[in-house]
């Protein structure tokens, strides 16, 4: 009697890490990764070391003087008024969307995605990749980021006093809000994947958060813009709690599965090729 063969459907963990597994050699490999990595490291110095304000008395003073302001504002600012309250660690962010536009961009010019979906690989599979790549950059940016304020604080002679759980809640925060910007970026790439720079112009244009920082103009100091991506990034801040970290896991959760289901939909009902 002849046996009947039968394969047996790898299980959704195993597809995930095959996927992720490739996608993480690629981005260790990937010399943008690391370049990112180094510029998010001077970001900081360039704030705190290259940043004046002339006083009316005609002198120049350092627009920081505490080291931790170019980690995260004093408290939730949604309507920003000037520079020194935009320029901390929320740029990362950014820099994180442009990671996941050249890898997905790289994906479709040179046919790997046509080569992924006609073998075995589930298209919620990739979203998922994609998203775990971009969150994990983005958390080693906000590391660097971190170590080179330290750095630059000490050699700029900045201050360094802080609550310290407010300052580990505002890292926290700003680590936790990585996935959710991912999910956003890898969703706005799907969308654009056949359009590189309006993939990146899109990742610039909604990390920056003006859509937000409008309607924070609009509306005030509403903690109802803490439900946006952008909203609990700067709800993280250096007056934070554990509610603050909460707020901003609970942000960034949700959005992933928004995103993610979006994502996964779009390219289920669109040629991919």
């Amino acid at each position: 009697m002849e046996r009947e063969l039968t394969f047996e459907k790898p299980s959704v963990y195993k597809r995930l890490k095959g996927m992720l597994g490739v996608d993480f050699y690629r981005l260790f490999h990937t010399p943008l990764f690391y370049i990112f990595l180094a510029i998010a490291a001077i970001i900081p110095a360039m704030i705190l070391g290259m940043t004046s304000i002339e006083t009316a008395e005609g002198v120049t003073s350092p627009l920081y003087t505490n080291t931790w302001q170019v980690v995260a504002a004093g408290r939730p600012l949604y309507a920003v008024s000037s520079i020194a309250e935009y320029a901390n660690m929320n740029m990362v962010f950014i820099f994180g969307g442009i990671m996941v536009s050249i890898f997905i961009g790289h994906d479709y010019k040179s046919g790997y995605v046509k080569q992924l979906f006609t073998t075995h690989a589930k298209k919620q599979d990739y979203i998922l990749s994609k998203t775990a790549i971009g969150a994990f950059s983005m958390a080693c940016m906000c590391v660097t980021y971190l170590l080179g304020t330290v750095l630059s604080g000490a050699l700029v002679g900045a201050s360094f006093s802080v609550d310290v759980g407010g300052l580990v809640c505002a890292l926290l925060g700003k680590i936790l809000m990585s996935l959710g910007w991912a999910s956003l970026y890898t969703f706005l790439n799907v969308i654009f994947r056949r359009y590189f720079w309006v993939s990146i112009l899109s990742c610039f244009f909604f990390g920056t958060g003006i859509l937000i920082v409008g309607a924070g103009a609009i509306v005030g100091e509403s903690v109802v813009l803490n439900l946006f991506l952008y909203g609990s990034s700067v709800y993280a801040c250096l007056s934070g709690n554990f509610l603050t970290v909460l707020v901003c896991l609970c942000c960034s959760v949700a959005w992933t599965v928004i995103y993610g289901l979006l994502g996964t939909w779009i390219l289920y009902k669109s040629d991919v090729y």
